[in-house]
Order: C-alpha cells, then structure tokens, then sequence
C-alpha cells in the first residue's frame, strides 16, 4: 500500500448539551442519514465513541448504534474508538460485536480502551487499579471467542467454563485495535497484535508503536495506525465557521479538561480549560480550513505518525449534523481525491 493510499472516516459521539438541547431521537435519525450520505460520498469508515452518565448524552452504547448504522449501509466500515473494555462484560462484547459483524457483512473495526473518567469506574464499581489487568484478560478472551475456539478460562478477573459464541463474526480474523496515551498502552497494543488508535498530534505514540512492533520480530505491514485531530473541519469561509462553532467546541475541550483533570492527568499532558476563541482552540487541536491547507494538514499527520486511516468528528455537540455539511462535502470533492491521487 502506498504512503497516501488513507482510508478516511468520520466519528460521531451524539452528543447533545443542554444548553442547545436538540430532540434526542430526531438528533440520531440526522445523524444516521448523514452517515448514510457519507458512504455515497466515498469516506471508507464510520468511527463511533463512548463515555458514561454525561449529561449531554454522550453514546455510552457503540454497538446497538453501530447494528443501527450497518442496517442501513452496505460499504463503509463500523468502527470504535474506543470501546472502554474494562467496564464491560468480555464475552458479552464478543457476542455483541459478532453480532454487528454479521449484521454488516464483514464491517467490524473493534477499538478498545482501558479507560480514565472517574465517574464511570465508581459508577460501574469497578476499581481503576485493575483497568490494565482487566483490559489484558478481556483482549485475549475476545481474540480468542472471534477466533472460534471453546475454551475455559481463569484470570484474576475472569473466569468462565467451556464457551464458545454464536455466531460467530463473518470476518476470518477481526482485526483489533486498542488506543491510549501511555507507553503501556502502545506497548500492549503491539504484543497482542492489535492496531492502534491515535487523537491529536500523536507522533510520539505512532513511532513508540512502530519501533515497539520492530522490537518484537512483527511486520509493519501486517499492522495499522488510525488518527487524526479532534477537529480538522473544512470550509470556503472559515471566518465565519469559527463564529459559529467556537462556543461549542470549547464546550468539548473543557468537559475533556474536567475529566482528565478529576483522573489527575492534567499535568502529564500539559491540559488546561480555554476560551472559545480561534487561537485557544487551535493549540488544542481544533482547525477549521480551506482545502488545501485541510490537504497539507493531513499530509503532515500521516508524515508524521504513518497513520493508514484518517479520521476527525463530524458534529460539534450542539449543532446539527447538517452543520457539517459544507465541511463533508468538501473533503469528498477535493481533500479526499487529492490523495487519491498521492498513491505511490
């Protein structure tokens, strides 16, 4: 595959604050069309993602929404980013999982996190101590239910006797992939053969992923990397998209804040609440150009982190979907054939 041959997808998180509170159910069935337009434009993936008891209705569902998604598509690949696996039974996401697998044909991307947002461990009542011991437990089930064996099970935290599931995914082999900003993260995504999930400017993680696979006698070529930034939207007139948009993504950015804070990471990553203005939601990662300079963003991404799938948000919490229309359709008609044209 040629360095510009990207796979592009658009992520979702149906949100809806309440300050711009929307009808939940005709916010979804918007979004669904949307999606539905979206694989008559050509993007190859749809990525969906997950937190618990927020108030704006941040999914904490993927997998009944992605069953949603694959009822009403035929091409574009279902993907999570990320799945927060140790608040979840392992073999009820198997299940569950295979089952969109069968529903689509074949149009599984199984993304899996350990997890950091206070709330949701001690609302789940799970102990944050035990995220890394759960996540390499329910990996290795999960690879090994897809895979089709029966088998019994001991861990730590899990133990079954004599299960297999049914059915079983339509894929040979679903390929995982896990995401995180640690260097345990990256390094467990390279033992157990999994690809990795990227957020923002991630060089670091994608090159510790890289050497770390090297390390270990894998193929580059038998792996992949999937980022982006949070935002890179694409306009004519991006003076008046930053009017419009700016309240709502500095919204995004400050719950992100908040919650990385209260898991007191905040430090490690350098995080801070901003203002919603252009130049503060820049430096974190929020871009709204035209499509050539959206073109030469990108291009310095997959540089940088030899991602093989791109990927940003499509709808800012509390806008419409229909808001993201110009933006999707510009990278249809020129951002994404300009790489089309790349291939080596």
């Amino acid at each position: 595959m040629g360095k510009y041959d990207i796979k592009f997808g658009v992520w979702y998180d149906f949100r809806n604050p309440p300050q711009w509170r929307q009808d939940p159910t005709a916010l979804y069935k918007a979004s669904f069309d949307q999606i539905v337009r979206v694989e008559d434009m050509g993007f190859e993936n749809v990525w969906l993602s997950e937190h618990h008891f927020i108030e704006d209705g941040y999914s904490p569902s993927m997998l009944p929404i992605g069953c949603a998604i694959a009822a009403r598509t035929e091409k574009i690949r279902i993907g999570t980013s990320l799945l927060l696996l140790p608040l979840h039974h392992p073999v009820q996401v198997a299940e569950d999982a295979a089952t969109l697998d069968v529903i689509s044909g074949g149009r599984l991307e199984l993304g899996l996190g350990v997890g950091y947002r206070v709330e949701e461990f001690a609302g789940m009542n799970v102990d944050p101590k035990e995220r890394a011991q759960r996540m390499d437990e329910g990996v290795e089930i999960i690879q090994r239910l897809f895979a089709g064996e029966r088998f019994s099970f001991n861990g730590l935290h899990y133990q079954y006797k004599d299960i297999e599931i049914f059915p079983k995914p339509v894929q040979k082999k679903v390929y995982l992939r896990m995401g995180g900003f640690s260097r345990s993260a990256v390094r467990r995504a390279a033992r157990m053969d999994c690809g990795f999930l990227l957020l923002g400017p991630a060089a670091e993680w994608a090159q510790l992923y890289w050497s770390e696979l090297d390390r270990l006698g894998k193929s580059r070529e038998d792996h992949s990397v999937a980022g982006g930034y949070m935002w890179v939207h694409v306009s004519r007139d991006p003076k008046k998209r930053w009017k419009e948009v700016a309240p709502h993504w500095a919204y995004q950015q400050n719950l992100y804040t908040k919650w990385i804070s209260g898991a007191g990471m905040a430090n490690t990553y350098g995080i801070q609440e901003v203002e919603a203005s252009q130049e503060a939601l820049e430096a974190n990662s929020c871009f709204i150009l035209e499509p050539d300079e959206a073109i030469a963003k990108i291009k310095g991404y997959i540089d940088a982190t030899g991602a093989d799938h791109w990927y940003t948000w499509a709808v800012p919490p509390g806008m419409h979907p229909s808001w993201s229309e110009e933006h999707l359709e510009l990278m249809a008609t020129e951002v994404i054939p300009a790489f089309r044209a790349m291939k080596d």
